[in-house]
């Protein structure tokens, strides 16, 4: 596959706050590539300075072979770029929103585009409605619609699903991967991992590092350690009674069971059986399981800290 944006030790300084620090990686043409952390991990800053709106303090990045540094006319033809602050009009209608940014863009024919991306996106019924009475789905898919008027080769998603309900995510994934059969890249970022597992490749992020780079199956399985289910009573003391226990190296509750991750299985079983034991924990299932990527963030977190 082509690569179609490569990142060189791109940073960005605010006084003493290294908030993106020195990050590399590429991704390809037709690729879902996912950049996955918490607030405060760099990852708006990123795209911000990929985007043109803000200038790197060092390194660089090329998209289709442009420098960012010197080269965003060309770039801003070619991306799409929907912030987490995307701002519609709320007394414009679908129909005249989507018009709007296609003058931005300097799209002069873009009826028939519009059509298309209403259809794609199941706005067609709303067209003439003002988007201050659109739900927060139908918003975040105007907001889409908006940024891809332009055909551009790749878009960068900062956060799209953030504040929306669960049945307009599923159909915001369901368009996203429709999306991806016409080649265009994406470029995304989220703090879910569940949405993670969609992405062909993810970046794991935090404090303005890259901590890792790969696939989501080959980032599981840099889980030092391994991962116990146990389903046992008092579920909440029996989680305190693990915190600070030698090789535990993360502990989850959910529902009537926990997520241990220890160091070792056979150095690490025996001290948790005897820490849930001595709390008064009734331990009813116990089973190793696959780690999940926020079990390997953590790990990674913990690692470096």
């Amino acid at each position: 596959m082509a690569e179609v944006l490569a990142v060189n030790a791109l940073a960005k300084s605010f006084g003493e706050i290294r908030a993106v620090d020195g990050i590399n990686f590429s991704v390809n043409e037709g690729e879902m590539f996912g950049i996955v952390g918490p607030d405060g991990a760099g990852k708006t800053t990123m795209f911000r300075m990929l985007c043109g709106i803000m200038r790197p303090s060092a390194g660089d990045a090329s998209i289709f072979g442009h420098s960012i540094l010197d080269s965003q006319e060309e770039i801003k033809k070619q991306i799409g770029y929907f912030s987490q602050r995307f701002t519609l009009y709320g007394d414009l209608t679908v129909d005249e929103n989507m018009e709007f940014f296609a003058e931005i863009h300097d799209v002069r024919d873009y009826r028939n585009r519009r059509e298309e991306l209403l259809e794609f996106t199941r706005l067609t019924p709303f067209r003439g409605r003002l988007a201050d009475r659109l739900s927060g789905g139908m918003k975040q898919k105007l907001a889409l619609a908006c940024t891809l008027i332009h055909r551009p080769r790749i878009i960068f998603l900062d956060e799209p699903t953030t504040g929306v309900d669960p049945v307009s995510r599923m159909d915001f994934w369901r368009i996203l991967s429709s999306l991806l059969k016409t080649r265009i890249t994406i470029v995304m970022s989220t703090p879910y991992m569940d949405e993670a597992e969609r992405c062909g490749r993810i970046a794991l992020m935090d404090k303005g590092s890259l901590m890792a780079v790969d696939t989501p199956s080959n980032i599981k399985k840099m889980l030092d350690g391994e991962v116990l289910e146990i389903v046992c009573t008092g579920v909440r003391a029996a989680r305190q009674s693990l915190v600070g226990v030698e090789g535990v190296l993360d502990v989850q509750a959910f529902g009537d069971r926990l997520n241990v991750v220890v160091k070792s299985g056979a150095a690490g079983h025996p001290a948790v059986e005897s820490a849930l034991r001595s709390s008064g924990a009734e331990i009813t299932g116990w089973r190793v399981i696959s780690p999940s990527l926020e079990n390997v963030f953590i790990s990674l977190i913990t690692r470096a800290a």
